[in-house]
C-alpha cells in the first residue's frame, strides 16, 4: 500500500460547466475535511471523483493526484490497493457469519493475524449504546451497531489510508469519538454532512455550489468553542435515547447531562486558572 502524505484535487467544472471556483485544494494525513452544501450541490459526486482517483474522465472532469503524481492505472483499479474506505448511512451485511469470525477473516485478509477482535469490538462499543458481541450474527446488527464496528474495522484493520465518511449523522453513533478514533490512526478523513456537529469537527469545510467546489473556510476559534457546545447537546440527546430505550422515565435533570470527555476539557481549564 502507498503511503499517502497528501491527496490534490485539481479543479473542473460545475453543472453549467464554469471553472470550479477552487483550482486546487491539498489534503494531508490526519485531516478532517467537511464537504457540505445543499442537496444536489454535487457533495457525493466529489467523493465518488475521490474514490475512483479520477483523471478528468468523470463528469466534473477534475483530478486527483497522490503525493503531487498521477496515480497508476493499478493504484486506481486493483482491489487489492484500494485506498479508499466509504462510510455510508446505508450500510448493511449480507455475510451469514458471527462478528468475530468477519473481523478474523479481514485481519487475516490484511495479513494482521496479531490484531486482537476483542480490541476492534470494544473500541466500536465505545461509539454505540447498542454492546456488539463476539458472536453476535452481522445480519442482526442494527444499523447503529453496523456503522460503529465499520468504523473501528477501518481505523484497525483496514490500510485505506482515505475515508470518506458520507452522511453518517443519522447513524446513531458517538460521532467525535468516531472521528477521534479514525483520525488517530492517521487517516485522512472527509465528510459530506448535513450536521453542524460533523461540520464543525472539521479542520476545513469545503462549500459545494452547483456541482462545482465554490469555497473553502477553515474553522475559526468561535466554532470551535460552538462545535463543543453542540457536542454537549449532542451527547444529551444519545444520553436521553438511551434512558427512553431502556424504558425509563425522563428526569428535568437528565437536560444537565455532561459527557465525560466535555467533563474531563471543563476540569483541566479548572485547573489552569
Amino acid at each position: 500500500m502507498v503511503k499517502i502524505e497528501c491527496i490534490s484535487i485539481i479543479g473542473g467544472i460545475d453543472k453549467s460547466g464554469k471553472p470550479e471556483n477552487i483550482t486546487s485544494l491539498d489534503i494531508r494525513e490526519g485531516e478532517i475535511i467537511g464537504i457540505v452544501g445543499p442537496t444536489g450541490s454535487g457533495k457525493s459526486q466529489l467523493i465518488s471523483d475521490i474514490e475512483q482517483l479520477s483523471q478528468k474522465d468523470s463528469s466534473t472532469r477534475r483530478q486527483v493526484l497522490v503525493n503531487g503524481k498521477v496515480p497508476s492505472p493499478a493504484l486506481r483499479n486493483d482491489p487489492r490497493q484500494k485506498m479508499v474506505a466509504q462510510l455510508s448511512q446505508n450500510m448493511n451485511f449480507l455475510a451469514d457469519m458471527e462478528v468475530r469470525d468477519f473481523l478474523r477473516l479481514h485481519a487475516r485478509c490484511r495479513g494482521k493475524d496479531q490484531i486482537s477482535t476483542d480490541e476492534i469490538i470494544y473500541k466500536a462499543n465505545q461509539l454505540t449504546g447498542e454492546p456488539i458481541k463476539p458472536n453476535d450474527n452481522l445480519t442482526i446488527l442494527s444499523g447503529g451497531q453496523t456503522r460503529a464496528l465499520m468504523v473501528a474495522d477501518v481505523a484497525v484493520i483496514s490500510e485505506s489510508p482515505i475515508v470518506l465518511i458520507d452522511e453518517i449523522e443519522n447513524a446513531g453513533i458517538k460521532k467525535h469519538e468516531a472521528l477521534e478514533l479514525l483520525s488517530g490512526h492517521n487517516k485522512l478523513i472527509m465528510i459530506v454532512t448535513h450536521d453542524p456537529v460533523m461540520a464543525l469537527s472539521a479542520k476545513k469545510r469545503i462549500i459545494m455550489k452547483n456541482g462545482g467546489m465554490s469555497t473553502l473556510l477553515e474553522a475559526t476559534p468561535e466554532e470551535k468553542i460552538v462545535s463543543e457546545q453542540l457536542s454537549g447537546i449532542d451527547a444529551t440527546i444519545l444520553h436521553l435515547r438511551e434512558l427512553l430505550r431502556n424504558g425509563l422515565y425522563i428526569e428535568e435533570n437528565d437536560l444537565n447531562f455532561i459527557p465525560e470527555s466535555l467533563l474531563c476539557k471543563e476540569e483541566n481549564a479548572s485547573l489552569t486558572l
